[in-house]
């Protein structure tokens, strides 16, 4: 069974870095499209960013202040943050599928969420 463990959340004040890491389990993990997604507190979980080999998009929000990254050898992405804002509060999730996209519904595999916390 896939498995993925995101870790690496925390509570950092605005303009502050963080990274994240999800390191994947059970599958072939080359051949999977990586993504993480983001879900605050009484909103939709929403896209964040994605990764296909080397070629990566972000959402709007995030585009020139966030960075994903995978490392295949050690079967685990990475989301690098910087300049973080108050907005970017929330659960994070990496998730895995074969679908190089920005829904849900194109990651059927789900780490259990990470929080990140920024305060002003």
């Amino acid at each position: 069974q896939v498995q993925l463990a995101d870790t690496g959340g925390g509570l950092v004040q605005a303009g502050d870095s963080l990274r994240l890491s999800c390191a994947a389990s059970e599958l072939t993990f080359k051949n999977f499209n990586m993504g993480w997604f983001r879900q605050a507190p009484g909103k939709e979980r929403e896209f964040v960013a994605a990764i296909r080999l080397s070629l990566t998009y972000y959402a709007e929000s995030v585009e020139g202040r966030f960075t994903i990254s995978r490392d295949n050898a050690n079967n685990t992405i990475y989301l690098q943050m910087n300049n973080l804002k108050p907005e970017d509060t929330a659960v994070y999730y990496c998730a895995a599928g074969q679908h190089f996209g920005r829904t849900l519904n194109d990651y059927p595999y789900w780490g259990q969420g990470t929080q990140v916390t920024v305060s002003t």
